[in-house]
């Protein structure tokens, strides 16, 4: 690392927590909004590379062997196939911030490169994300804590992006973004009305020439409804490169509130899908996930992750199930574990921390977001989640 490197990193620790979330409201083509989003973020951005664990002390250096950068390349190829418009949306962040686009593609692939290469199983990853869906009489909720390595704490930001490009689906949607990430691996929701959050599932083999999460994420805050949720899950074709679980449902749609948790397999050896079990959660029903994997049968990584997510699921099956907007809050602030807490942050020195809450009220149509812990703090933002204007899109049609 550096000189410069070690002087942004000490900067990053001795700031503390910031109550701050900073926004970005834009709209343009696919490259635009990447630009936008690069130029006015630069400065955290540039740090973040800088001070990034994973790729400086891991991906880099495998992307300068001959198998790492197969493994980046034939990845790649397959994202342009099918994304082309994320990928310039990456290019656009990159020319933005003045940072270099393999820098960020490689933070893109998170462990793939050193999976198929020498077989590392997560050793990078962070150990957290915790979601509680509550679906009671009144109290329509998801919950969510979203826990990343200690650095990640003030490298992030809102972006509230209106798409419109020729050729592609138009997007509106606001999602929280790690600087320098493509929105959408994290949570959100968009104007036909989904409501998302994401855990990290790690599997123990992943797959390169295959889709990165953070790809089917990015297309899942342009989906209508359910159907092509599951489809853009599934990914025919190509399917996941690694494995992670979607919490969701759709506030537009019809009849009773269903909530849905999706574990999102790698695709197999021989297939060209991702793996797919969907859980759907009824009126008066609850449920809760971290990130290791409840039904669908993948070998996973052995180390901090499962073990956090354990203790994690343990601490949280202790409280009552929630019935209403603050039972939610209680679980995702409990601290009770010694060791890994639902709500991740005792020691100023924590490698893992939750750096925000959400919680998304489906009745009142808010996202509420706390950057401090939620049991003892009020929420810093409260967003109205805004639908499909039907107006603008006749107008939109007219053109």
């Amino acid at each position: 690392m550096t000189t410069e490197s070690c002087k942004m990193k000490s900067i990053s620790k001795s700031i503390g927590r910031r109550n701050a979330i900073p926004i970005i409201h834009v709209r343009g083509t696919h490259y635009e909004i990447g630009f936008d989003i690069g130029r006015t973020f630069a400065k955290m951005i540039q740090d973040f590379v800088d001070i990034y664990p994973p790729l400086n002390e891991t991906y880099l250096a495998l992307f300068a062997t001959e198998e790492g950068k197969n493994v980046y390349e034939e990845t790649l190829d397959a994202v342009k196939k099918q994304f082309p418009q994320y990928v310039r949306e990456i290019e656009g962040t990159a020319d933005g911030a003045n940072v270099p686009f393999y820098k960020l593609f490689l933070m893109h692939l998170d462990d793939i490169i050193s999976n198929v290469t020498d077989g590392t199983q997560g050793n990078s990853l962070p150990v957290g994300c915790s979601t509680i869906i509550c679906n009671q009489p009144g109290y329509e909720i998801l919950g969510h804590n979203e826990d990343a390595l200690k650095e990640t704490l003030n490298h992030w930001y809102l972006v509230n992006a209106h798409v419109i490009e020729a050729g592609h689906r138009e997007e509106k949607f606001t999602s929280l973004s790690y600087a320098g990430f493509l929105p959408g691996y994290t949570m959100g929701y968009n104007h036909h009305g989904l409501v998302y959050s994401i855990n990290t599932l790690s599997a123990a083999v992943l797959r390169s020439g295959k889709t990165p999460r953070y790809f089917l994420t990015r297309a899942l805050l342009g989906v209508k409804n359910f159907v092509q949720a599951q489809q853009t899950l599934r990914n025919e074709g190509y399917g996941a490169a690694e494995g992670f679980s979607v919490n969701m449902t759709f506030l537009a749609q019809e009849g009773d509130r269903m909530f849905h948790n999706a574990e999102v397999g790698p695709a197999e050896a021989d297939a060209a899908r991702s793996q797919l079990s969907i859980l759907t959660v009824s009126p008066g029903e609850n449920t809760s996930h971290c990130n290791k994997y409840l039904r669908l049968k993948v070998a996973e990584v052995k180390g901090l992750i499962i073990q956090s997510s354990i203790k994690r699921m343990k601490a949280i099956s202790k409280h009552p199930p929630p019935e209403c907007h603050q039972d939610v809050i209680d679980i995702l602030s409990d601290q009770t574990d010694d060791e890994f807490r639902v709500y991740q942050e005792i020691n100023s020195d924590d490698r893992i921390k939750t750096i925000a809450t959400g919680i998304f009220d489906c009745i009142e149509r808010t996202w509420s977001i706390y950057t401090d812990k939620p049991q003892c703090n009020e929420p810093i933002l409260v967003i109205p989640m805004q639908l499909r204007d039907s107006a603008v899109s006749r107008c939109n049609m007219k053109k």
